[in-house]
């Protein structure tokens, strides 16, 4: 019935007044794999969450989940998805075992199965130890492994995820990551919405960036990059009159016009065949008696993908920018 996708989205359209949050969005998810949803804030991120999810009705397109559609079959797609939204919805007042005892129950499992399912999922999400003591006194990653488990409650086939990992520290986000690369392995699918293309390219085998209500670009992470420029030759010289002929130099190795900045002494271009090309530059540039501070190879930033398919700075690229 849906021929391999958990996930199929058709011109999807939504308004708000005069806004139009999804204008025509499309989007395929596999069966069995994390697909990332990337976009800067204000995208269409959540409201297409939120319609495939069933918490809000579509003005225009079809959409499946699970191979339901999800206008007319609304009541039979939520009994087989999980939704986790940007913030945690557990009780800090209650353990961890309780928060899960009590889903279980809203759910309608029975107080001996509530218990039965709230222990396995203790143990499969490594909250074991923790597992009697308050929500309060738990750190960021476990409460969002927390609220994962709570939304496996009934083994849903398909998990949303909306921002799961916004605000958490390194040490958590990677937890989170951990706890979805384990559902997915015991058959779940998973969309995650994300801004981070750090998050997307470490989980997802496929990636949809959104911008303005419409997907403007589908590919798997590396091919992500690669849309934007793929590797890159980066040197920084450390003086001024050596710029020139470091732009000479990448120019011999490289796929395109090399770029420079005077202010920050850099010269970088893009190149195919990394290792021979960082190697090359390197040598030609000891040769030639340039005094180099920096060399590498790097691949597109977050800032980089958005900055070339929008033509505008992504919310987490200004934040950083603000706060430097």
């Amino acid at each position: 019935m849906n021929d391999g996708y958990a996930v199929r989205a058709e011109a999807l359209e939504k308004r708000y007044g005069e806004k139009r949050a999804l204008d025509g969005f499309d989007l395929a998810v596999r069966e069995g794999t994390v697909h990332g949803l990337l976009g800067p804030n204000g995208a269409g991120k959540t409201t297409a969450v939120r319609i495939l999810s069933t918490l809000v009705r579509l003005d225009g397109g079809r959409a499946t989940v699970a191979g339901l559609d999800v206008a007319r079959q609304a009541r039979e797609v939520r009994a087989r998805i999980g939704l986790t939204g940007q913030y945690a919805a557990v009780d800090e007042v209650l353990t961890g075992r309780q928060n899960l005892e009590m889903f279980g129950r809203l759910f309608h499992l029975g107080g001996r199965r509530a218990r039965a399912r709230a222990t396995e999922l203790l143990e499969r999400f490594d909250l074991t130890d923790a597992a009697d003591k308050g929500v309060g006194g738990y750190s960021g990653g476990m409460r969002r492994r927390l609220d994962l488990a709570a939304s496996m409650i009934l083994a849903p086939a398909v998990l949303f995820l909306d921002e799961p990992t916004t605000g958490l520290d390194p040490r958590s986000r990677g937890e989170v990551w951990e706890a979805v690369r384990a559902l997915v392995a015991d058959g779940t699918t998973v969309l995650l919405t994300t801004q981070y293309l750090e998050e997307a390219d470490k989980l997802a085998s496929r990636i949809t960036v959104i911008d303005q209500g419409r997907a403007i670009a589908d590919d798997t992470p590396d091919g992500l990059k690669n849309l934007v420029g793929g590797d890159r030759i980066e040197v920084v010289v450390a003086e001024r009159s050596d710029v020139p002929r470091a732009v000479k130099v990448v120019a011999r190795v490289a796929d395109g016009e090399p770029e420079s900045d005077d202010t920050e002494l850099r010269v970088h271009a893009p190149v195919s065949d990394r290792v021979a090309a960082l190697t090359e530059v390197a040598r030609t540039l000891q040769d030639e008696g340039v005094r180099v501070e920096d060399i590498g190879l790097r691949r597109p930033s977050l800032d980089d993908v958005f900055l070339r398919l929008t033509g505008h700075r992504t919310d987490v690229a200004r934040t950083k920018e603000a706060a430097a």
